[in-house]
């Protein structure tokens, strides 16, 4: 079945999305729209799309079944209601809201509405992180107990010309590189219970030295310095270090450990890449072979593409499992939120959202 998709947004992000859908001949992308018909225009030429123009157009247009939004977080729940509210399903890119308030509201619309809700990050549903899944659900690392992951410094300042969103509430090593990392560990672990954390801003400046900066100093305004322990429902704990001030560092992105070895993942901003398993009785590690087809090929930028979670939403509609799901977001939201509460708080914050661990692209 032939899917018409619009696009909402037409930023940086908006040429991987096309290029990643072009990998699925079922995903017609029929119109683009942002704010700027002009740079809308340009990127539907680019890849000769037929229709480009405003929102309103979009969500008007009867053949359009999914919209893809990629507008700014901070408007991801005003533009996916909208479309919920005209009949469309969508999927949203990372973070589903800043907010649990308009999480919610989102959730409520797609209740209300016959379209499905779906969110990025698609990329656990990547090789790397189905063959990670792969080795636990087989006992490959016997039961788990815990895991350690690693989020290090983009080093924005130096190749982004105007970084100050990631240094403003809304960004911050949390809301920007969290989702990956969260949802890979809720993908292999499962439903996180309780968070623990503390935080803090590492500088209160930043210097900007990108080629072509528009400015260069920039004010930090959120936390850019977090350690937090994940303790999930199964009994796993989960130690997570997320910051934008460790620019060198030899620790791996993420280990999880259990009672008959250890296995290291790639970084899950990545659907690909080695997964790397180490029984005791191992006298050194050893690399999985992938357990689904590769995305694309590793070490190059097709990594950063997207595309494989529309795909999922759109099996979803023809009566599949539905694996990035608005429930999952939802939860890894939830995650995020409750590490900067813990951290203000100076104490353990319980999570009220639940979610189950999304069903696997390969046969178990």
């Amino acid at each position: 079945m032939t899917l018409n998709i619009g696009i909402v947004g037409a930023g940086n992000i908006s040429a991987r999305y096309m290029q990643g859908l072009q990998k699925y001949p079922h995903l017609k992308v029929s119109y683009i729209a942002d704010i700027d018909h002009a740079r809308a225009a340009s990127l539907a030429s680019e890849f000769s799309v037929p229709g480009s123009g405003g929102t309103d157009a979009l969500l008007a247009n009867e053949s359009i079944d999914v919209v893809i939004n990629l507008t700014p977080p901070n408007l991801h729940a005003s533009t996916v209601i909208r479309a919920l509210d005209a009949g469309k399903s969508v999927y949203v890119e990372k973070p589903l809201a800043t907010t649990r308030e308009d999480a919610l509201l989102m959730l409520k619309a797609e209740r209300e509405n016959p379209g499905i809700l779906g969110s990025a990050p698609d990329t656990f549903l990547g090789s790397a992180g189905q063959t990670a899944r792969h080795a636990i659900d087989s006992g490959y690392i016997g039961a788990p107990i815990g895991a350690s992951a690693f989020v290090r410094s983009s080093r924005a300042e130096t190749w982004h010309p105007n970084p100050g969103f990631l240094f403003e509430p809304g960004g911050g090593p949390v809301m920007d590189m969290g989702p990956y990392y969260i949802a890979a560990l809720v993908n292999c672990l499962g439903p996180i219970h309780r968070v623990s954390a503390d935080a803090r801003i590492g500088s209160p400046t930043r210097k900007v030295t990108a080629p072509g900066r528009v400015v260069d100093e920039i004010p930090v305004s959120v936390n850019t310095h977090t350690s937090a322990v994940f303790s999930f429902t199964s009994g796993a704990i989960g130690t997570v270090l997320m910051s934008f001030d460790v620019w060198d560092t030899t620790l791996p992105r993420i280990e999880i450990y259990g009672t008959e070895g250890t296995l290291s993942l790639n970084d899950p901003n990545t659907f690909d890449g080695d997964v790397r398993l180490k029984r005791h009785e191992h006298s050194d590690w050893r690399v999985l072979a992938p357990v689904t087809q590769l995305f694309g090929l590793v070490g190059t930028p097709e990594q950063h593409r997207r595309g494989l979670g529309v795909d999922d939403l759109a099996g979803a509609l023809a009566g599949g499992p539905h694996r990035a799901n608005s429930g999952f977001a939802f939860h890894v939201l939830d995650t995020m939120l409750a590490i900067d509460e813990a951290a203000a708080a100076g104490q353990s914050i319980v999570l009220q959202s639940r979610t189950d661990r999304p069903a696997p692209l390969f046969n178990s």
